[in-house]
């Protein structure tokens, strides 16, 4: 189990250089002549929006799902484990998975901005 956390890690770490990374690559010029730039009306600069704002809402929801899936998790685990502290670790389960709902709608919209911007 700690090998696919690591994993995860290791992989989100890698996700977020480059997304650091192809902001510096996309530069105005691009390297390329003016012809051979992909601009956002020509419909490969629209598949291309499209794409990463799927891609990013996505991913919001996955990480949305297994962070809510956590909480519920241990919260029923430690609901089982001490009974009578159940309705104070349920209270805490509901605050944290409305906070990561909220985080998550914001981070949807962000992404549906995107396609209507």
């Amino acid at each position: 189990m700690e090998r696919v956390i690591k994993f995860f890690k290791i992989g989100a770490i890698g996700f977020a250089l480059l997304l650091v990374a192809s902001a510096a690559v996309a530069q105005e010029d691009g390297g390329q002549a003016p012809e051979q730039q992909i601009e956002a009306d020509s419909p490969g600069g629209d598949f291309l929006i499209l794409a990463g704002a799927a891609s990013g809402a996505g991913l919001v929801l996955l990480g949305a799902g297994y962070g809510i899936g956590r909480i519920g998790s241990a919260a029923v685990e430690s609901m089982a484990r001490q009974p009578e502290v159940a309705a104070n670790v349920q209270t805490a389960m509901i605050i944290s998975a409305a906070l990561i709902e909220g985080a998550t709608f914001f981070g949807l919209i962000v992404c549906l901005l995107t396609i209507f911007v």
